[in-house]
């Protein structure tokens, strides 16, 4: 060989070299160390808020006493009251932190930036305001159920569960239930796998550049990004009181679900996730928080889809050994999990796990006869194929989830 050759082939060796050293460089994982519990902080204050999370638990839990006292009393539900909690509008709680919180559930219903932002396309605006309809009907349907009448088929009122009067409307839903399930999927899981944990949310406009280079919003100790995934977390586990053993909808239900020997990983993996990921977004570790959104997605819609067919079970027992009424309560619950499907999101889709189309075919299954759910001799099959469904979608069985406590 030349000297030239030679030369040229030291040349593009040399290269090589520094080419290889700096993708090393460059894809490097940064050390960093994952706390054991939920707690960051930034110049020896916390950098988390979720507040505004704690928030609409709070005022959904006060909507679903409501019913609930309301009914116990035999004093009739006032479906303007409902719907001012529902809006936040008119003082309507008799918490006045949350009257004058500033916060709402209405306008975090159907609102996340993946499903129902017009850039993405993946709801519609019709879709949001018949989702929001929706809930507001369940406030009219408490207030026929509460008039006095006995729940029978085709009439709504109430029925008497040991100490407790629960109330129906004529199709046998118990609007109370359907309202808490349904929201906390229209509302919650959709602004926690759709919108806070959404890469078009996390790394909106600058977010990716500011976190990155630790720019604070004005006068908080949080970047942007990092308080989004706060919201996140915030709408699981922000009202969470373990000194008292107070845990609120999805927590409560991750925790129901965790207790089951078949899905006992559960919440210590959600948990990880959500811890791991928050480190990741303050190392700067875009790769390792991703993994981590796939992780939440996964095992959070997992909780819906097994006490959605727990109920579904609960329910078609209850039809035989409690003679009907008594099932409805069960299978509201299951109604109102089954539409929190719709706002799943699917790791590496961001499409839900089973689409609303889907979805519609199920709850219109179960209220397809005359007098909906009282039309009990066509139901137990149909809550065994919506049953199997369901879990084979998710890869468990039905006997499975038909087990959880």
């Amino acid at each position: 060989m030349n000297k030239t050759k030679q030369f040229l082939a030291l040349v593009a060796f040399s290269s090589f070299l520094i080419s290889c050293s700096n993708d090393d460089s460059s894809s490097a994982t940064p050390e960093y160390t994952v706390p054991a519990t939920y707690t960051f902080e930034r110049n020896n204050a916390t950098s988390i808020d979720f507040s505004g999370q704690t928030t609409r638990i709070a005022m959904l839990q006060a909507m679903g006493d409501y019913y609930k006292t309301q009914a116990n009393a035999g004093v009739a539900i006032d479906a303007s009251a409902l719907s001012n909690m529902y809006s936040n509008t008119g003082n309507p709680f008799s918490d006045t932190n949350l009257n004058t919180s500033g916060k709402q559930l209405k306008d975090k219903t159907a609102a996340s930036v993946d499903y129902f932002s017009l850039l993405y396309g993946g709801g519609t605006t019709a879709e949001q305001v018949s989702v929001r309809s929706f809930f507001e009907n369940q406030f009219t349907e408490g207030n026929n159920a509460s008039q006095g009448n006995n729940a029978s088929a085709g009439v709504a009122g109430k029925y008497i569960d040991g100490s407790s009067n629960r109330l129906f409307a004529a199709n046998g839903l118990e609007p109370q239930q359907v309202l808490l399930k349904g929201m906390m999927g229209a509302s919650f899981m959709d602004q926690i796998v759709n919108n806070y944990l959404s890469v078009n949310k996390l790394d909106a406009g600058s977010n990716k550049i500011d976190n990155t280079n630790k720019v604070l919003e004005a006068g908080k100790n949080f970047t942007t990004m990092e308080h989004n995934w706060d919201e996140a977390y915030g709408y699981i586990y922000g009202a969470d009181d373990a000194t008292n053993n107070v845990y609120r909808f999805w927590s409560s239900y991750i925790n129901q679900v965790n207790a089951d020997t078949d899905f006992n990983t559960l919440k210590a993996d959600i948990d990880l996730a959500f811890r791991k990921g928050r480190a990741a977004i303050v190392a700067n570790d875009y790769t390792t928080r991703d993994a981590q959104i796939a992780i939440i997605k996964e095992k959070l819609a997992l909780v819906p889809a097994v006490r959605a067919v727990y109920y579904l079970q609960e329910g078609k027992e209850k039809l035989v050994t409690d003679n009907g009424a008594k099932a409805f309560h069960a299978l509201s619950e299951g109604y109102g999990f089954i539409m929190s499907l719709r706002y799943t999101n699917k790791p590496g889709t961001n499409n839900p796990y089973f689409t609303k189309a889907e979805v519609d075919t199920m709850l219109n299954s179960l209220l397809s006869g005359p007098n909906g759910l009282w039309d009990i001799d066509n139901l137990s099959p149909k809550l065994d194929a919506i049953s199997t469904q369901i879990a084979t979608k998710f890869g468990f069985t039905v006997a499975q989830a038909a087990t959880v406590d």
